[in-house]
């Protein structure tokens, strides 16, 4: 299967979270996001808005930069992890982190997955983020890389598109 990609463009935080919002409201267990971007490229904000999405209170959701791994109970079970401070994939041995990946049980959403790229499933959804022109506009690309991802892209298009047509936030 041929890769599938579709870029959006967010005026601001509040919309980069209400797309991460639209694509949290579509997760299914065993669904992988993986976030990549330069640090303050606004991927713990699409994060929590998947988070939000799955039903989960956004003040809950922080980055686990320290922490590593978080999981949240909302519609669905959600692990959100952020490679950021690892060194490679001999730093994710031990913490659990492949057992939850592959046990198809929650969705898992990944900050700095590009840090491991082992750590990431063959059929994922991978996010992209660049900044705007502007201080706080972004463009997200994103590719589906197999089936389930992909269907969940066409989805997000769908959505997002709407979404994103309704003006500032």
């Amino acid at each position: 299967m041929e890769p599938l990609s579709v870029s959006f463009q967010t005026s601001n935080a509040e919309k980069t979270r209400e797309l991460g919002s639209a694509l949290g409201r579509r997760l299914q267990p065993g669904d992988f996001v993986a976030l990549l971007g330069e640090l303050g490229a606004g991927k713990t904000e699409f994060a929590r808005g998947m988070a939000e999405g799955c039903g989960v209170p956004p003040e809950e959701v922080a980055s686990p930069t320290f922490a590593l791994i978080h999981r949240y109970q909302g519609r669905i079970p959600l692990v959100h992890a952020d490679l950021f401070r690892l060194a490679g994939e001999e730093d994710l041995y031990g913490t659990g982190y492949y057992e939850l990946r592959d046990a198809d049980e929650a969705a898992v959403v990944v900050e700095w997955a590009d840090r491991v790229p082992s750590a990431v499933p063959p059929d994922a959804l991978r996010i992209h983020f660049d900044s705007g022109p502007g201080e706080t506009q972004r463009r997200l690309t994103a590719t589906g890389t197999g089936p389930v991802s992909a269907r969940r892209l066409v989805e997000l298009a769908r959505d997002g598109v709407s979404l994103l047509a309704q003006g500032p936030g």
